[in-house]
């Protein structure tokens, strides 16, 4: 059974409006981390959240290109990731993009990858 798809408000992060949610996984300490595929471009990705977050991000490789956006302060003590948004180009070296199997129309490819991780929710009595 498909998982639905989280919300802006759930997140706590802009969604690109034409982006397919495609899953989420279990990151350890109570968080999560979900997984979208655009059409769009690596480069057209980073300048989107660049604008929506305010923030520069940081280019953490460039084959492949990846480019995180930590919002939020990292606590080591509860949490997996820190807080945010990872664009991946999925085209480097010549690769036809992200291969995802389970959707309805059958196997799509993504040429970027959008990682949202959330902060955790905050632990009970707070």
């Amino acid at each position: 059974m498909p998982e639905p798809p989280p919300t802006e408000e759930t997140l706590g992060f802009p969604v690109y409006p034409s982006a397919s949610f495609l899953r989420s996984y279990d990151a350890g300490r109570g968080q999560r981390y979900f997984l979208f595929g655009t059409q769009s471009t690596f480069v057209d990705m980073v300048n989107y959240y660049r604008l929506l977050l305010d923030e520069g991000g940081d280019r953490v490789f460039d084959a492949p290109a990846t480019h995180i956006f930590e919002m939020g302060r990292f606590r080591e003590e509860s949490m997996a990731f820190p807080p945010g948004v990872t664009i991946k180009d999925y085209t480097w070296n010549g690769s036809e993009g992200y291969l995802h199997a389970g959707g309805e129309a059958g196997p799509e490819r993504y040429p970027t990858i959008i990682q949202i991780v959330p902060a955790p929710p905050p632990p009970p009595g707070r």
